[in-house]
């Protein structure tokens, strides 16, 4: 449910409205065709209202320093506070992002200045939720997902979209602790949600090198793992990609990794989460509270396979 406007954090100018595309989704099984767009119309954001709080209480957007210190980015060390303390390294502008794939009719390679300019930015407060039991409250601003897909033209192929992050040992001091770049991946109906989002920054302010800059993936009701950091291509495919950390554990990983409270991870309770910058614990919600908008995406809510 959305976070009451009074509730957030204060950030300087971070009060403007939100706006979100509203979307004609098919079901998870539905075939690809060329009128997946054919409903598609910008309206209004509803103004934010009040929380289901399940007992937890109300929710405030965690502090731009907290956000900013507090990561898992494995290219940058093993601890939360490396990517933040690693030198500033990486290049980000300029920066491109190629869109491609054998379901993309209209491939293409888009500067960031580029996408910046052609989608106005907009912001979306969403819970943030890691696998490792922890959260945040964060106030992105991006761009909606499904406008950059619908502009590549997806074809019956498109089933999925594979993400693809940075690689570079140069600007990098971990970069091959997974052998590679980084691959994450959706269905085609997950990513033209009208929750995704590619973010390029937080608090109006730009992605830090931590927080994946110069864009990232935002899936508000998955685990944070799938947030692809500075990605450099996206592809539209036909068969589902091997992500990451599915190839590199299986037994605890697979390709959905939405977020329930009865399905835990082998090393940690999902039943529950730490707010970082709070004290104690509250309730995890089912899709991180986003169960009203996506849970019909999954046809078995009690199928592991769409929770790990």
């Amino acid at each position: 449910m959305p976070i009451k406007s009074s509730e957030i954090t204060p950030e300087a100018l971070y009060r403007q409205r939100r706006r979100m595309i509203a979307l004609g989704l098919a079901s998870l099984t539905l075939p690809l065709t060329s009128g997946l767009f054919a409903n598609t119309k910008e309206q209004d954001m509803p103004e934010l209202g009040d929380i289901d709080s399940d007992g937890q209480g109300k929710l405030t957007a965690t502090k731009l320093e907290t956000i900013n210190s507090y990561n898992n980015y494995y290219e940058f060390g093993f601890a939360k506070t490396d990517p933040s303390q690693a030198a500033k390294t990486l290049i980000t502008s300029p920066w491109s992002v190629e869109i491609g794939g054998e379901g993309a009719d209209k491939p293409g390679l888009y500067d960031i200045a580029d996408l910046h300019s052609e989608y106005a930015i907009e912001n979306r407060i969403y819970r943030f939720r890691c696998v490792e039991a922890w959260a945040m409250v964060i106030p992105w601003n991006g761009i909606p997902l499904a406008k950059v897909i619908k502009a590549a033209q997806p074809n019956s192929k498109a089933r999925y979209v594979r993400f693809q992050t940075l690689h570079d040992t140069q600007q990098m001091p971990n970069a091959n602790w997974a052998g590679g770049p980084y691959i994450e991946g959706l269905t085609i109906t997950e990513a033209i949600h009208p929750l995704a989002m590619l973010a390029t920054g937080i608090y109006n302010q730009p992605l830090e090198q931590q927080t994946g800059a110069p864009i990232r993936l935002v899936v508000p009701w998955k685990y944070g793992f799938k947030y692809a950091k500075s990605i450099v291509r996206i592809d539209l495919v036909e068969s589902m990609p091997r992500n990451t950390w599915w190839r590199q554990n299986p037994n605890e990983y697979g390709f959905y990794a939405n977020v329930n409270p009865r399905f835990d991870h082998p090393r940690w309770s999902q039943a529950s989460e730490r707010v970082i910058g709070s004290f104690g614990r509250q309730k995890t919600l089912l899709f991180n509270g986003y169960a009203d908008q996506v849970a019909y995406l999954y046809p078995d809510l009690s199928d592991r396979r769409y929770f790990y």
